[in-house]
């Protein structure tokens, strides 16, 4: 029982720190609530669903999922987002309407009916004693793996060196001839990238309905306002906030559970204000 909810716990983190890293990239050099973020992991989740159907090996999903991210999010910084950077809240307006259009879209041809993916892994692995699904295992894997790689982007390559200006100090890194639109161009498609590659990837775990990303990104929201810009808080937030949201889920009420990373979240941020 103890080993099981331990892995409930540590895969939990993984599967959100997946989940929000996409929203992470985008509010920390671009300082914008990417709303539209909910939209991308369905668009990634259909992606599942779509290769199902087709009878494809499940992990092409992934590459799928992540194309269709960057395409269509090149085609939204480039003909929305990139003249509303100065205005703050109409790019919070501007990436919901955008997440409601992908939403109704993704309804007009799929329907509302629940869809389901077939997962690269089903079998259950035997840890200390206790049966556990080995795809979730291998799903906090690639967390650990996609919060490495997007650290060592970061800190050891030009495009990162460039990023990391721009959080720190946009007016001085377009001084210096650092292309910001550019920086925001690519971090804009990487984001939305990420967020359809972890919509393929959480979709064996749940079924898929046009509105699967609502629930998601409002913990990828509250974490990523816990967090900050740091990919390791971002890690720390996770573990603490999906470790309550297990335990709460497993020991009291399912549906408290649902809204622990909320209250929890809340509660954080205002004695920070206080403290602050």
């Amino acid at each position: 029982m103890f080993t099981t909810q331990l892995l409930d716990v540590v895969t939990t983190a993984g599967v959100l720190y997946i989940v929000a890293l996409g929203l992470l990239i985008v509010y920390g050099v671009l300082k914008i609530i990417n709303l539209a973020h909910g939209a991308f992991l369905a668009v990634g989740a259909y992606a599942g669903v779509i290769t199902t159907a087709l009878g494809w090996n499940p992990w092409t999903a992934l590459l799928l999922a992540f194309v269709v991210g960057v395409v269509v999010a090149a085609v939204v910084e480039w003909r929305v987002l990139r003249g509303l950077y100065a205005r703050p809240l109409d790019t919070i307006l501007a990436t919901w309407g955008l997440n409601i259009v992908v939403v109704q879209l993704i309804t007009l041809y799929f329907g509302r009916e629940i869809h389901f993916a077939e997962s690269a892994i089903g079998r259950p692995v035997s840890m200390g004693g206790a049966t556990y699904s080995e795809y979730r295992l291998v799903l906090l894997l690639i967390a650990v793996a996609l919060g490495i790689a997007v650290w060592l982007v970061m800190v050891r390559t030009q495009i990162g060196i460039v990023a990391r200006a721009v959080i720190m100090n946009e007016e001085l890194a377009q001084a210096l001839g650092i292309n910001t639109r550019l920086v925001r161009f690519v971090t804009f498609c990487l984001g939305a990238g990420l967020a359809a590659l972890a919509g393929a990837l959480i979709t064996p775990l749940v079924s898929v309905h046009p509105n699967l990303g609502v629930p998601w990104l409002i913990n990828a929201f509250m974490l990523v306002l816990v967090a900050g810009v740091s990919l390791m808080s971002l890690a720390f937030a996770a573990l603490m906030l999906g470790g309550a949201q297990v335990l709460v889920s497993s020991y009291g009420n399912p549906v408290l559970g649902s809204l622990t990373i909320v209250i929890l979240a809340v509660i954080i941020l205002r004695f920070r204000t206080i403290t602050i």
